[in-house]
């Protein structure tokens, strides 16, 4: 076997993993039940909560995001180790270690401050989207900034020299070479909030038909023994996150063209 086939054996190996656990779900997925819940109050309340905070949470974490990714990529300043470290943070610790964290956090006399005078965010739906972007902004910085690294700088200089100001330099110049990589970074980080349960369940709670996200209700089904709901619950979590990754793909390979 030459190396060709034996990489292409090892990533089809890798499809069936997920495929296999996938197909699993079918003897619970009856086409009555499948509809059955699908259309009930609680799953729609659910899927809209999950793709409400998420777009919220992504466009905050793309804020913070970009100018960071675009910061770390092209200066050096003090306390840029830090900061480059600080992106794993999400990847090294736990949903759940972060979420105690944040919970912590409220507990502290500038949290309870916080709580008391600007935002209320434990057992709130503000606490979802705060769990999310805590989770996901790490990552997004962490994709843009990998997109920025393969732009060369001189197109940033060569504006210059024209006389354009660095800000539009970037805005003109950089970004749109960039957007690619952001709307993959988007992508990502909207399905990773979208799927997030730990942080969220620990700082906002698992209250049913209020902070009840998809995950939440994955769980809350799986907790009452309701195989055949979570069976289709997690369907609509993996389509909803393929999908979004899917045309993440389309629309990057649209622009690009």
């Amino acid at each position: 076997m030459n190396l060709r086939n034996a990489a292409i054996a090892f990533a089809l190996m890798l499809l069936s993993f997920y495929l296999v656990l996938i197909i699993s779900l079918a003897p619970f997925l009856t086409s009555g039940d499948f509809y059955k819940i699908i259309t009930s109050q609680r799953v729609f309340y659910s899927i809209k909560l999950s793709v409400m905070t998420a777009v919220i949470a992504t466009f905050i974490s793309l804020v913070f995001g970009i100018p960071a990714g675009y910061a770390l990529s092209r200066y050096q300043f003090r306390g840029r180790a830090i900061v480059d470290a600080a992106l794993e943070v999400p990847l090294i610790v736990s949903p759940i270690a972060l979420g105690a964290l944040l919970l912590i956090f409220f507990k502290s006399s500038a949290g309870a401050y916080i709580q008391d005078n600007a935002a209320v965010f434990v057992f709130e739906i503000k606490g979802i989207i705060l769990a999310q972007f805590i989770t996901s902004a790490g990552i997004a910085a962490r994709m843009i900034k990998s997109t920025f690294d393969e732009i060369s700088p001189r197109y940033e200089m060569v504006a210059g020299s024209l006389g354009a100001s660095p800000f539009y330099s970037f805005l003109s110049v950089t970004f749109p070479l960039a957007r690619r990589g952001i709307i993959a970074a988007t992508a990502v980080t909207f399905a990773k909030c979208v799927g997030e349960f730990g942080a969220t369940m620990t700082l906002a709670g698992t209250m049913p038909m209020k902070t009840e996200t998809l995950p939440v209700s994955i769980f809350l089904n799986l907790s009452s023994a309701d195989i055949e709901g979570v069976a289709v619950l997690i369907i609509l979590l993996i389509t909803l996150g393929l999908a979004t990754i899917l045309f993440a793909k389309k629309m990057g390979v649209a622009r690009h063209d």
